[in-house]
């Protein structure tokens, strides 16, 4: 039986899209999950969240950034 995997709390970065600065809270696998989707896309973290908010934005019932992250890198494994 495997053990369970570490629970931290939320850690809150700065990023910038569309040249303001805005902050995300994710859990620190959420946030190397990101960064290892952002090297994959040969993209720099902001680059690749201000894809993600685009993507948000357009959606009929947009989410939160942090929940369309999140979302984004789990449909993205």
């Amino acid at each position: 039986m495997s053990s369970p995997p570490p629970y931290h709390p939320p850690v809150k970065r700065s990023v910038e899209i569309a040249g303001h600065k805005t902050s995300i809270s994710l859990e620190p696998v959420f946030w190397d999950m990101l960064r290892a989707a952002a090297e994959a896309e040969g993209l720099p973290i902001n680059a690749l969240v201000a894809r993600i908010d685009a993507e948000r934005i357009g959606a009929q019932t947009p989410p939160g950034l942090a929940s369309a992250v999140r979302v984004w890198l789990v449909a993205n494994l």
